[in-house]
């Protein structure tokens, strides 16, 4: 059965994205760390989605019945891309569908006790189904609505009679003497309460007929009532013991039950969602999830959705299992911090290349990461070093680029970098103005060289010591290849290694260079206005 598909079955290779930006953001806190873990829904990821609602909707696949679906743009091993999909709850009466991800695992363990109560719960849907058509009601309608009409025309008929009684009491006090007067007030007296009783005749009547039809009708309701409750017992039961059994597995290729992610309760229907369906099944088969879009089609119900339009982790269901479902997961995305027609910035983490090598064009990095996602050609318009992470610029078109690699150039764009430096320095602030040369024998390793160095000047500023710690504030007005990680280890500038740089000799074992791009300005080459961004530094 075909569960991994290639994208050329949702889009064509050709096809324009329209929209840039990422729209939304599956997120949840890891349970184990704390740390904010994030999957995009991206313009890819939504054209895709666009591409199984089109099939859905020409194949008449599926009839008219409302549901969230969704898909998962996932990596392979080797690198490759493919999709795979998923629905919520039943489809069609099945929870398996072939080229469609499989319930989560547990539903097995249950199947038999799920069938059996299925089965009541089929039975008792029959029995409040016949009971809500028990002849007595429309008999009990027809004859009440009948009724009404004979009641409302006597009513007129009697309202008609008491104003002519009022116009004849009228005459019989101008018109008769006391006797003669009593005798006819007496009459109309009569007439009056010889109508009431009429009245009370016909509805004596009537209720005759309907009591024991309404009689009738009470009894099935009350019994509707009860195998409603009954109903809503046996599906909690199932519920929880599906729950016990329904087992999550996250990145780290730990596996919970539904039970145990949600010791307070666990709303019906958790777990059969697409999103948990999706993740689950990438973690239990190795793949690596990029970006995730779910979205609503079919007939509108109670869940009051709009079929064709994208929707988040439901609250209830979903989002509470979104921490521990994206736990382990290795970033798949760098942070974007602003972007516009023109120009993406993104935050990029300590560890990932800013472009690919150069004869290594697939190789991971920020670049091939957006081009990937916004189908797109993209221009890194600056580089961070691998280990260092924050901000990077991103050019959208060549005319960008080049303003900015301009502004660059001109020594015009203000860049502030944040690190931790091995040692305590007593002075608070200052200039580093050793030349670099890199050695074409020793790559990518540079080196202060008086006579070939290129101009390097770096201005620095203390901004907190702790123990044999310095937390330093660079502000490089040049830009050559490792500039801050040299001025800060050479004798001749603060003599102190950059935590965490094993490439110029800093031996403490640490999981990461403690250097970070902090802050960027530039003035904007399209609009007359500079440009500050600024991101938190992770250390």
């Amino acid at each position: 059965m075909v569960i991994l598909h290639p994208l050329s079955d949702f889009i064509n290779s050709n096809s324009i994205i329209a929209s840039l930006q990422t729209n939304y953001y599956y997120e949840g806190k890891c349970p184990e760390t704390g740390e904010v873990l994030r999957l995009p829904r991206t313009p890819l990821s939504e054209a895709i989605a666009y591409g199984l609602m089109q099939q859905i909707e020409q194949n008449q696949l599926y009839g008219s019945e409302g549901k969230m679906y969704g898909i998962l743009l996932v990596e392979l091993p080797n690198g490759e891309q493919r999709v795979i999909k998923a629905f919520s709850g039943l489809l069609n009466g099945n929870s398996i569908v072939e080229g469609w991800v499989s319930p989560i695992s547990g539903r097995e363990e249950v199947a038999l006790l799920e069938n059996q109560t299925l089965a009541e719960l089929e039975a008792i849907k029959q029995q409040i189904i016949s009971l809500q058509q028990v002849p007595e009601r429309g008999e009990y309608q027809a004859l009440f609505a009948e009724y009404t009409l004979q009641l409302q025309a006597i009513k007129l008929q009697h309202d008609h009679s008491k104003l002519l009684r009022e116009e004849q009491r009228r005459q019989f006090d101008q018109n008769l003497t006391e006797e003669s007067l009593k005798i006819a007030l007496a009459k109309l007296e009569a007439e009056s309460r010889q109508q009431g009783i009429e009245r009370r005749n016909i509805k004596r009547y009537q209720n005759g007929i309907l009591q024991p039809l309404q009689e009738t009708i009470t009894t099935a309701d009350k019994k509707i009532s009860e195998l409603k409750q009954q109903r809503k017992q046996l599906s909690r039961q199932l519920q929880k013991q599906m729950h016990a059994a329904y087992s999550l597995t996250n990145f780290y290729g730990k596996s919970l039950s539904l039970q145990q992610l949600l010791p307070k309760g666990t709303p019906t229907g958790t777990g059969e969602c697409c999103a948990p369906k999706l993740l689950h099944y990438a973690a239990t088969h190795g793949l690596k999830p990029l970006a995730m879009a779910e979205f609503w089609w079919g007939d509108s119900t109670i869940e009051n959705k709009v079929k064709g339009e994208f929707y988040g982790a439901c609250l209830e269901r979903c989002q509470p299992l979104m921490g521990f479902l994206l736990s382990g997961l290795k970033p798949n995305k760098v942070e974007i911090i602003y972007e516009d027609e023109w120009l993406i910035a993104v935050n990029k983490y300590s560890g990932l290349l800013s472009v690919p090598g150069r004869y290594f064009h697939n190789q991971d990095s920020v670049i091939s990461r957006l081009r990937y996602l916004y189908n797109q050609e993209l221009i890194a318009i600056h580089r961070l070093d691998q280990d260092t992470s924050g901000i990077l610029l991103i050019a959208k078109d060549l005319f960008t680029y080049s303003q900015l690699s301009q502004q660059f150039q001109k020594r015009q764009v203000h860049k502030v970098y944040e690190a931790i430096i091995a040692g305590s320095l007593n002075i608070t602030e200052g200039e580093i103005n050793l030349p670099l040369w890199g050695n074409p024998d020793n790559r990518p390793y540079q080196q202060v060289d008086l006579e070939r160095g290129k101009p390097s000047l770096t201005h620095f500023r203390i901004m907190d010591r702790e123990g044999n710690f310095t937390r330093v504030e660079f502000t490089p007005l040049t830009g050559r290849t490792h500039q801050l990680r040299v001025h800060a280890a050479d004798r001749r500038g603060l003599g102190m290694k950059i935590l965490g740089d094993k490439l110029y000799g800093c031996h403490a074992k640490k999981s990461r260079l403690y250097l970070h791009a902090r802050e960027l300005s530039f003035q904007h080459p399209h609009v007359e206005k500079i440009l500050h961004l600024q991101v938190k530094t992770p250390f």
